[in-house]
């Protein structure tokens, strides 16, 4: 914290007669809440972030409209369908529900069978807990800040008698993670304090786990969701005032492995098998630190720009004008990806304006890299000509022999191009051009062979000349 230079005095000098205080600006904290909220909307309550979102924010670091419309608790679910683009997304009524039973099922009896199995897959030798020795502290406060402080009072705790051996079960802790300057509260299915002090994240899915697997892009996404998990609850474990270390190498007390609890061939049955996140908590941790801070993107807005939707009495209509509202997303810079589709609410209208602007990132980050400074579909196509009459471009403008199919001469070469061609100039000597050209050259040669040969074919032996 900042020390107020108001509040120094020099040492032996006599205290100065007291003064009002001076009006000062709020501190930074205060004067971003403030920000987003005034984004948000006044009346709005923010929409928490959980570990789905930030999974997929960490995914792509480098858009700036999602971190800012996350950390300031917008609804992009309402904000896609006010802007006409809305989006199917989320989880269904029947898995949820599918998943709220079986958790309970895995749960019951004081978390038997979670332990059970937890001890079976990462036990390292301890002895099996007991159904009457596991502590299960109560962790009910108010709102997400107390419970945060709660659960980690609870895990200092454990660890503070991890001398006596027991097992600790943590139900749906609540923990606190910094994503690009503002605190995002998230709930993991349960937390396991074993009885040397290390924790370990437990997350449970209702997708069935068939003959001791399942199906690979479902773990991946639960991996990464863990890995959240997993980094929020490192910070709890640095901020711990007990000075002793913790158990796993290096001092760390959060382990790297996580326990999956899936059903057992589509049964009720809880199956469990450990999950190694290393990999993707190095990932997330990368990416979360290179997203931009959100002052930094509010600063950048123009002055009044807020996502309000101003909603009607009935406070679900809303009555913002459509242009308005466009205008204050388009504001802020976005990074779209096909990849947004599977994980952010406004995918549809990012995707939209992105074929709009003839944008290359529509195709995918892949192409995106591949294609270098070129940013624009009409730019890559403009690189990818060749000069007209000059070889194969030339003879594949000529129709084949009996083939009666016109093909479209090619344009000019556009490093000819002036100033004023919406392509602009073209560096032939860029190695992406000279690829694109050498790619245009060869699909002319082929399109070229192919007409030839349906001509003749057609044409039968008069196409070849006999008589």
């Amino acid at each position: 914290m900042n020390e107020s230079l108001d509040s120094r005095t020099t040492a032996g000098a006599p205290a100065p007669t007291p003064e009002p205080p001076a009006r000062t600006s709020a501190p930074p904290p205060t004067r971003l809440r403030q920000r987003l909220a005034e984004l948000r909307g006044p009346a709005v309550a923010p929409r928490p972030l959980d570990a789905r979102a930030l999974a997929a924010l960490a995914a792509n670091p480098g858009c700036r409209r999602r971190a800012l419309l996350d950390g300031a608790g917008v609804d992009k679910g309402a904000l896609a369908q006010a802007l006409g683009s809305p989006a199917p997304f989320g989880q269904s009524q029947f898995a949820f529900v599918r998943g709220n039973v079986f958790e309970a099922r895995v749960k019951a009896d004081g978390g038997a069978d979670l332990l059970r199995l937890l001890h079976e897959r990462l036990g390292g030798g301890a002895p099996a807990p007991e159904p009457d020795a596991v502590r299960v502290p109560d962790l009910a406060a108010a709102g997400p800040q107390g419970r945060a402080a709660r659960t980690a009072l609870a895990l200092e705790e454990a660890c503070a008698g991890e001398a006596e051996g027991g097992w600790s079960l943590l139900d749906h802790p609540m923990v606190a993670l910094d994503v690009a300057g503002s605190p995002a509260y998230l709930e993991p299915d349960a937390v396991v304090v074993h009885p040397d002090g290390s924790w370990t994240v437990v997350e449970i899915k209702s997708f069935p786990m068939l003959d001791g697997s399942a199906d690979s892009a479902k773990v991946g996404a639960a991996a990464r969701q863990a890995a959240v998990y997993v980094l929020a609850l490192e910070a709890v474990a640095e901020r711990m005032s007990s000075p002793s270390p913790g158990p796993l190498p290096g001092g760390g007390r959060v382990r790297r492995q996580v326990l999956l609890v899936c059903p057992k061939d589509f049964s009720n049955l809880p199956a469990a098998e450990a999950v190694d996140v290393r990999k993707q908590l190095s990932v997330t941790r990368r990416q979360l630190v290179r997203l931009t801070r959100l002052e930094e993107i509010a600063a950048a807005l123009p002055e009044g720009t807020t996502f309000d939707l101003r909603p009607a009495d009935d406070e679900q209509t809303p009555t913002r004008p459509v242009e308005e509202l466009t205008a204050a997303v388009e504001s802020v810079p976005a990074a779209y990806a096909p990849e947004c589709l599977a994980a952010c609410e406004l995918a549809f209208h990012c995707r939209r304006r992105a074929r709009e602007a003839g944008a290359v990132e529509a195709l995918g980050r892949g192409v995106r890299g591949e294609l270098g400074g070129l940013t624009t579909v009409e730019g890559v196509l403009a690189a990818a000509l060749v000069r007209a009459g000059s070889g194969a471009a030339a003879r594949a403008s000529e129709p084949a022999a009996g083939s009666g199919a016109a093909v479209a001469p090619p344009a000019l070469d556009p490093a000819q191009a002036g100033p004023d061609s919406p392509t602009g100039p073209v560096d032939a000597t860029d190695p992406t051009v000279a690829a694109l050209r050498r790619a245009a050259a060869l699909r002319a040669e082929a399109l070229a062979a192919g007409a030839l040969a349906a001509g003749a074919a057609a044409g039968g032996p008069a196409a070849g000349g006999m008589p």
